[in-house]
């Protein structure tokens, strides 16, 4: 799951819902059940499919997903309590005030992880597979391992952030081997690194007093910004494995990425760091909306047509 966030909120009196909203981190659910519907509706135009034929299968699709990727967040909040308390932008998340007690995040997590691979594997047992791997790599690999120890942490977690896709298209289809999704997959993985570069470099303040070892806090700006062209190129690079699918996908995912790497180059001459890396992060978010709703824009013309 894409479940690392830019996460401001106020020390104003918060009412229970609030506080379980904050825990769950209900903003990173949204952003990635776009990505999760994507992967699902592609795969019902793929495969000459209506969204009432598979209606009980997107059903469980979201709810599990959204339950599944409420515990990540839940058991990321967790875990990271003693990091997020050193940082501003985290310090006022309820697992840091004590607004919610420890015992009650972790039934909370491991009750909404069980609820959502059972839902999930009402819709197929793939996409229950996808949703476990999901929860995995994120609770596991990135967050009780890379992200204290090394630079590619962002790398690491981006594995679990490009999951929602898989579990969507699982949902309808167990063949995971179609360009389609492959195409979708990898711009999912690929899309994180300027993202979350972006977020590191404007709270570069935050990482370097919990000493969470983000590229820029450890490597500097310069290698943060020469990696994160690298990556924009990869990801244009990507935009062709949309090529045997649609030539419209194709053209919007180039346009979409030419632009973010035109930002990155001509933005860098003009603009201090933390400017930069405003703009960056703003428009990998227009980046992500636009493509991501194409695709689905897509999917549903497609399946009427």
């Amino acid at each position: 799951m894409i479940a690392r966030e830019e996460n401001l909120v106020t020390t104003e009196q918060r009412t229970s819902w609030t506080i379980l909203k904050q825990t769950v981190k209900t903003g990173i659910i949204k952003s990635n059940l776009i990505t999760m519907l994507a992967g699902l509706t592609l795969a019902l135009s793929t495969y000459n499919l209506t969204l009432i034929d598979k209606l009980p299968e997107l059903l469980f699709a979201l709810i599990g997903s959204i339950f599944v990727m409420g515990a990540a967040g839940a058991l990321n909040n967790l875990y990271d309590r003693d990091i997020d308390s050193l940082m501003k932008r985290t310090q006022d998340r309820p697992t840091v005030t004590g607004e919610i007690k420890t015992g009650t995040v972790l039934w909370l997590g491991i009750s909404l992880a069980v609820l959502g691979l059972i839902a999930l594997a009402l819709a197929t047992p793939m996409a229950a597979l996808f949703g476990f791997l999901g929860l995995f790599f994120y609770l596991v690999p990135y967050t009780m391992w890379s992200k204290r120890r090394t630079i590619y942490n962002t790398e690491i977690g981006s594995i679990s952030g490009a999951t929602p896709p898989l579990i969507g298209w699982a949902a309808i289809s167990q063949d995971v081997t179609n360009p389609a999704i492959i195409g979708l997959f990898v711009i999912t993985l690929i899309w994180q690194m300027p993202h979350f570069y972006a977020i590191a470099i404007r709270k570069y303040d935050d990482y370097k007093a919990a000493n969470v070892p983000m590229l820029p806090v450890v490597k500097g700006f310069k290698r943060t910004y020469v990696q994160t062209n690298v990556y924009l190129v990869v990801l244009i690079a990507t935009s062709f494995l949309f090529l045997p699918l649609s030539l419209g996908l194709t053209i919007v995912s180039l346009i979409l990425g030419l632009l973010w790497l035109g930002l990155s180059l001509f933005g860098y001459k003009k603009m201090n760091g933390e400017k930069w890396a405003t703009s960056m992060f703003i428009f990998s978010l227009v980046h992500m909306t636009l493509l991501f709703s194409t695709v689905i824009v897509y999917s549903l013309i497609g399946m009427f047509v």
